[in-house]
C-alpha cells in the first residue's frame, strides 16, 4: 500500500502542477475547457437555467452539479477549485480500490491500474469532469455485489452525469439483484430528472444538440477520412459542436455505420446476457468493462477523457483475483498512453492527418479493437462456454467454481 500511495502522490503532484501551469505540458493547453467553457456554463447555471443557446452543452442534467461543484471552494478561483475537486475524486477512487484490494478474494492490482492509468493519460484527467463520473462508477461497481440497490442508485445518478454509467447494470446477476439494481437506477434517474425539470428550464435540451455532429478526428471511423485525404477526399476538419470533427462527403455515412456498430454491440450484449449460465463475483465488473469498451470503440467520438472510463472499470475488474480481464486491461493501459501522445502531445499531427498522426490513431484504435474482442471472448468463455462442462446453475444462482469468488463474498 505504501508504494501505491507514494506513486499516487508523486504522479498527482505532477498532474496538478501541469493544470495549474506551474509546469508546462507538451501540446495545446488542455485546461481551456475548464477556464473558458466550463466557467461559461457555470455563470449560466448559477442563474437557475441550463445553457439553452449553447450547442456544446451536450450532457444530461446532473452534469450541472459537476460544473457547479467549484462553488464548494469559494476561496479559490473557478479553475483552481475545479482541479482540486478533480484531485479529490481521484483520491476517492484510489481509496476505494485500496480498501477493496485488502478484502478476501481481492487484489491490489485494481489500485495499481487506476494509479498508473490516470498518470498515463496526463493532465487531461483533471481538466474534464469525467473523473467525477468515474468515481461514481467505481463506487457503484464495488458496492454492487452485496448492495444492488446502492449500485443501481449510483448507476442511475451516473447516467444523469454522462449517460455511459447505465452500462454498469448489464452484468447484474439475474433475479433479485437485477430487479433491485435496475429498479433503483430507474427510480433515481426519474426522480432526479423530474427535479431538474421543475427547478431549471432546459434540462433536456442536450437531446437536440448532437443532431448535426460529424465524425470526431480521433474516432475509429475517422481513420477512413485520415487515409482518404491522401486519396483526394474533399472534406474539411473543423471545430464543431465542441470537438474537432471531419465534415464533408460520406461523413454522415461513416457516422451511421458507427451507430450501426454500436447497435450490433448492444445485440451481442443482449445475446450474452440471455446465454450466460454462471456469475462469479467479478462478472458484473467484467461485463460492465466489456460494455463500455464496446461502446467507446464504436463511438463516432473517442475523446481522450473517454479512456478514463475504461481505466476506472478495468481497475475494478482487476481488484477481483478471479477476473479474466487482465490482458484487455493491459491493452487499455497501452491505449491510454498512446492517447496521451496523440492528445495533447502531437494533436496537430492528428488534425493534419500526417504519417505520425495517422500512425498514432492506428495504434490507439487498434489496441482498443483488440482489447474489445479479447474482452468479449473472455467474458463469453467464463460465463457461457466453460459452465457447460459443469452442472448448470439455477437461474439467478451464483457459480461457486473454485477459481472464482462468489458475489456473496464481495464487498
Amino acid at each position: 500500500m505504501a508504494r501505491i500511495l507514494t506513486v499516487w502522490v508523486l504522479t498527482r503532484t505532477v498532474l496538478l502542477l501541469c493544470v495549474l501551469r506551474v509546469l508546462t505540458a507538451p501540446g495545446p493547453d488542455v485546461t481551456s475547457d475548464v477556464s473558458v467553457i466550463y466557467q461559461g456554463w457555470y455563470e449560466v447555471l448559477r442563474t437557475g437555467t441550463f445553457p439553452l443557446d449553447d450547442v456544446t452543452w451536450q450532457y444530461p442534467p446532473a452534469a450541472a452539479l459537476a460544473i457547479l461543484s467549484p462553488a464548494l471552494l469559494p476561496f479559490l478561483d473557478y479553475a483552481s477549485a475545479f482541479f482540486v475537486i478533480a484531485l479529490l475524486c481521484d483520491a476517492a477512487v484510489c481509496a476505494l480500490l485500496l480498501y477493496a484490494g485488502r478484502r478476501p478474494g481481492k487484489s491490489p492490482r485494481g489500485a495499481w491500474t487506476w494509479v498508473v492509468g490516470v498518470a498515463l493519460l496526463g493532465p487531461t484527467v483533471y481538466a474534464r469532469y469525467d473523473v467525477m463520473v468515474a468515481a461514481v462508477a467505481v463506487a457503484a461497481l464495488l458496492a454492487g455485489a452485496r448492495r444492488p440497490r446502492i449500485m443501481g442508485a449510483l448507476a442511475g445518478f451516473g447516467a444523469l452525469l454522462k449517460v455511459w454509467p447505465v452500462l454498469l447494470l448489464v452484468g447484474a446477476p439475474r433475479g433479485r439483484a437485477t430487479r433491485r439494481s435496475w429498479s433503483a437506477a430507474a427510480g433515481t434517474a426519474v426522480v432526479l430528472t423530474l427535479g431538474f425539470l421543475v427547478a431549471m428550464p432546459g434540462a433536456l435540451a442536450f437531446l437536440t444538440f448532437q443532431r448535426d455532429r460529424g465524425t470526431e478526428v480521433e474516432s475509429l471511423g475517422a481513420l477512413v477520412f485520415h487515409i482518404g485525404r491522401y486519396a483526394g477526399w474533399e472534406g474539411d476538419v473543423r471545430l464543431n459542436y465542441g470537438s474537432v470533427e471531419f465534415l464533408g462527403p460520406y461523413v454522415p455515412l461513416v457516422s451511421t455505420v458507427a451507430q450501426g456498430l454500436s447497435a450490433a454491440a448492444f445485440c451481442w450484449l443482449l445475446v450474452w446476457r440471455l446465454r450466460a449460465r454462471a456469475w462469479s463475483a467479478s462478472t458484473p465488473a467484467d461485463a460492465a468493462f466489456v460494455a463500455v469498451l464496446l461502446f467507446t470503440t464504436t463511438s463516432r467520438v473517442i475523446s481522450p477523457q473517454y479512456m478514463l472510463w475504461l481505466v476506472g472499470i478495468a481497475a475494478v475488474c482487476l481488484a477481483f483475483r478471479a477476473s479474466r480481464m487482465e490482458a484487455p486491461a493491459r491493452l487499455v493501459l497501452a491505449a491510454t498512453f498512446v492517447t496521451f501522445l496523440e492528445f495533447p502531445v502531437w494533436f496537430s499531427h492528428v488534425v493534419a492527418s500526417d504519417p505520425l498522426g495517422v500512425s498514432l490513431l492506428l495504434a490507439r484504435n487498434g489496441l482498443l479493437v483488440t482489447a474489445a474482442l479479447l474482452a468479449c471472448r473472455n467474458l463469453w468463455r467464463e460465463t457461457v462456454s466453460e459452465p457447460r462442462r459443469g452442472p448448470r446453475p439455477m437461474p439467478g444462482q451464483v457459480s461457486r467454481a473454485p477459481h472464482a469468488d462468489t458475489c456473496a463474498s464481495a464487498p
